[in-house]
C-alpha cells in the first residue's frame, strides 16, 4: 500500500523531532568537549567495503545487508554500520596526513534487514565516534568516557558498562584452538549458525543469543586467560585508567561483539529495562581494519550508540525535555484584500526573530482565532480594512484576552516588552 511505509521503518513526526534534535545536540556538544569533529559519509557504499571490513562470517553480512546492483552494474549496499565507511573516507581523503590522531564522530541512519521490534528497526539511527592512528589504552578509556558522559548529560542512570579483551592475531589462534576443543563434542547441540561458525569464527558462538547455545557454551575457556603479554598489559592499563577516573565497569569474558574487525578492547553499555534490546552502546578496537580496507597498518577504535534505544530509555525514565509548542504571533487578515498587508507584517515579525504564521486558507475571523489556539499562539494580530487604512493592527494577548490597537512597526517591540525576552 502506498499509504504504508516499508516494514521496519518509522516516520519521525514533528511532535517527536524536537526530542531527536535534543539528543543530537547533546551528542555534538559532548564531542566538541572531547575535540571530535563531525564526518558525514554516503548512505551507500560499494558492497566489497563491508564484506572486507565487517567480515563475511558476521550476521550483518550473511543475513542483514540491503544490497543491490545499480544501473551501472555496480554492487552497492546501504550502510549497515559506519565504521568501515569512515575508514574508507580516512584513506580516500588522506586524513592521515593531518594532525593526529584523527578523531571523528557521526550521526545518521543505518540499514539492516532485521526482525523489527521495540528499539530495533530496519532503518535506524546511530551516533558514533572513531579514533584512528592512536593505539594506547588511554584512547580506549577516552571514548568509553565520552560515551558515559553522553549518557550522563542526558540524565540516564541504571546503565552498566561491560568490558573485555578479544585479543589480537598473536594470541587469538591459541584461544581459537582451546575454544574449538571445548565445543567439539557439543557441536550437534548448537544452532545451525553456530555450527557454521565453528570452523570460520568460533568466538562468535559466545555471542549467540539462543538459549541452547548459551547453555552448551557455559564454562568455555576465556580469552583473558589466553592473552599475549601486549594484550594483557593493554587491558590492565585500560582498567586502571577507568578506575582512576571513577568509571564503573564490569568484566564480561563472553563479550566478543558481533563484528569480525575487533581486536583487544571490546565494550558494551546496557540499559537492562529495555530487555532483549538492552545494549545501547557497543564498540571496541579494530587495529586491523584499515589494512583490510587497503591502507597501511593503522590502529583504530570506536563505538556506536543506537538512538532509537536511547529514546526508549529516556521515555522510560521520563527524561525527555518539555516541548516548547506554539508560536509568538498568528496574523489574522479579515478578507482576501488584507492578504498583502498581512504578508508584509509576517515578514517584519520574522525579521525580528519572532516565530510567526498567518492564515492561508481564507477562513473567517472566528475560525482563524480557533486555529490560532491550536498552535497555540501567544498573540494574534488582526488586520481589517480599518486597521490597514491607519497602518495599525489589533494585537490580542491570547493569555489575558487584552486587545490593543498598535502601529504595525511597533508590534515586535511590544511583544518583546511584554514577554521580557
Amino acid at each position: 500500500m502506498l499509504t504504508t511505509g516499508p516494514r521496519g521503518t518509522k516516520d519521525i513526526l514533528p511532535e517527536s523531532s524536537a526530542y531527536w534534535q535534543y539528543i543530537e545536540t547533546v551528542a555534538r556538544d559532548v564531542c566538541r568537549m572531547f575535540a571530535y569533529q563531525e564526518i558525514r559519509t554516503p548512505i551507500f557504499e560499494h558492497t566489497e567495503l563491508f564484506l572486507r571490513g565487517i567480515g563475511e562470517t558476521t550476521d550483518i553480512v550473511e543475513k542483514e545487508m540491503y544490497t543491490f546492483t545499480d544501473r551501472g552494474g555496480r554492487n552497492i549496499t546501504l550502510r549497515p554500520e559506519n565504521t568501515a565507511a569512515v575508514v574508507r573516507s580516512f584513506l580516500e581523503n588522506k586524513l592521515y596526513a593531518g594532525a593526529q590522531p584523527t578523531k571523528l564522530f557521526y550521526i545518521g541512519p543505518m540499514f539492516r534487514y532485521d526482525r523489527p521490534q521495540a528499539g530495533r528497526f530496519r532503518q535506524f539511527h546511530q551516533f558514533g565516534v572513531e579514533v584512528l592512528t592512536a593505539q594506547g589504552p588511554a584512547v580506549d578509556a577516552e571514548i568509553i568516557m565520552l560515551a558515559v558522559n553522553f549518557f550522563k548529560t542526558l540524565g540516564l542512570d541504571d546503565l552498566q558498562l561491560y568490558i573485555n579483551s578479544v585479543g589480537c592475531p598473536v594470541c587469538r589462534p591459541l584461544y581459537r584452538s582451546k575454544l574449538q576443543e571445548f565445543l567439539r563434542d557439543k557441536l550437534s547441540h548448537l544452532c545451525s549458525d553456530c555450527q557454521s561458525r565453528f570452523d570460520r569464527n568460533p568466538m562468535r558462538i559466545l555471542d549467540c543469543k539462543k538459549e541452547g547455545c548459551n547453555k552448551h557454551s557455559e564454562g568455555a575457556p576465556q580469552m583473558v586467560d589466553c592473552l599475549c603479554e601486549e594484550c594483557r598489559e593493554h587491558f590492565s592499563q585500560l582498567k586502571e585508567l577507568l578506575s582512576a577516573t571513577g568509571v564503573d565497569f564490569n568484566l564480561n569474558p563472553r563479550l566478543v561483539r558481533g563484528l569480525d574487525y575487533y581486536t583487544k578492547t571490546a565494550f558494551e553499555i546496557q540499559y537492562a529495562p529495555l530487555g532483549a534490546q538492552s545494549a545501547v552502546c557497543g564498540g571496541g578496537r579494530y587495529d586491523g581494519l584499515v589494512s583490510e580496507c587497503g591502507g597501511q597498518e593503522t590502529p583504530g577504535i570506536g563505538f556506536a550508540i543506537g538512538l532509537e534505544r536511547v529514546m526508549l530509555a529516556l521515555e522510560k525514565q521520563r527524561l525527555l525535555p518539555e516541548k516548547k509548542d506554539g508560536i509568538d504571533v498568528f496574523i489574522a487578515p479579515i478578507g482576501a484584500e488584507m492578504q498583502i498587508p498581512a504578508f508584509v507584517l509576517l515578514g517584519k515579525l520574522r525579521e525580528a526573530k519572532l516565530t510567526a504564521d498567518m492564515d492561508y486558507m481564507g477562513r473567517v475571523i472566528k475560525a482563524q482565532m480557533k486555529h490560532a489556539n491550536k498552535y497555540p499562539a501567544r498573540y494574534v494580530a488582526i488586520i481589517g480594512e480599518t486597521e490597514a487604512a491607519t497602518g495599525k493592527v489589533m494585537l490580542k494577548n491570547m493569555s489575558s484576552g487584552e486587545q490593543t490597537l498598535i502601529a504595525v512597526d511597533e508590534v515586535a517591540d511590544r511583544i518583546y516588552m511584554e514577554t521580557g525576552e
